[in-house]
């Protein structure tokens, strides 16, 4: 059978490679081309029209919800991401499934093989489905933030606290901190809520971590963190839940 063909859109070169290395291990898939950046990508969409679009999100100048509204035409898109937020609004896009960095291949295979199908006229996967497994993927012990160029991998465990610097975020590990392009919003979301919670509007802070609390503030690692008064009563009523004997 002939292969679908699809392009790659990614601005992470290690990400770009390594969907290259999955889609080279389907058959019924053929690269045909790779683009660090939506521009180009658009640019060759229209004289090249693809089967199937793999893209990540969040990229500079143009991001990936920007590359598919202006597509006229729309091949089988699959988005790629570090966070599960963009699921709703990729419903209005007609995005058919998400792959949650960082991606497994048998993830990757499981959402492609459904994709194929569907291209053969078989099956349809509901996009409420897609949205709903996005949203209650299994709790991880790390994430994945972009710094630079990179993505950088951080152990859960070895988060003290984040702070919010307008579009960027600060994530202090004992070691060191991370700087990095999203909002407090998007990250928040992406921790769980049973070791981290945010008291204050530039603050989410690690449970684990804390070492002192005394009215307004807490101290973490020598670092003094303010509780806002929008946080301080749901903050409070965790930690009396959490004391001995509480």
């Amino acid at each position: 059978m002939t292969p679908y063909s699809c392009i790659i859109v990614e601005d992470e070169p290690l990400a770009r490679n390594l969907l290259s290395a999955y889609i080279s291990k389907v058959p019924r898939l053929e690269l045909r081309q790779s683009f660090s950046n939506a521009l180009d990508a658009l640019e060759y969409l229209r004289e090249n029209p693809v089967d199937v679009l793999f893209s990540d999100i969040q990229m500079p100048e143009v991001t990936g919800i920007t590359l598919l509204k202006l597509l006229k035409t729309k091949p089988l898109i699959f988005l790629t991401t570090a966070y599960s937020e963009y699921a709703l609004e990729g419903y209005e896009l007609e995005v058919y499934d998400y792959l949650l960095k960082p991606i497994s291949f048998e993830r990757f295979l499981k959402a492609v093989e459904k994709g194929i199908a569907r291209l053969d006229g078989n099956v349809s996967q509901p996009i409420s489905t897609i949205i709903q497994e996005v949203q209650s993927a299994p709790n991880q012990d790390y994430i994945f933030v972009k710094d630079g160029t990179k993505l950088v991998k951080i152990n859960l465990s070895d988060i003290l606290y984040i702070e919010g610097l307008k579009d960027y975020v600060c994530i202090y590990t004992p070691q060191k901190k991370i700087i990095s392009l999203q909002t407090m919003k998007s990250l928040e979301a992406s921790l769980p809520s049973d070791r981290f919670v945010r008291v204050h509007n530039s603050f989410i802070i690690a449970f684990s971590a804390i070492e002192e609390i005394e009215k307004d503030r807490l101290v973490i690692n020598k670092s003094t963190i303010p509780i806002s008064d929008t946080y301080k009563k749901t903050f409070r009523e965790i930690i009396d839940k959490r004391q001995i004997g509480g």
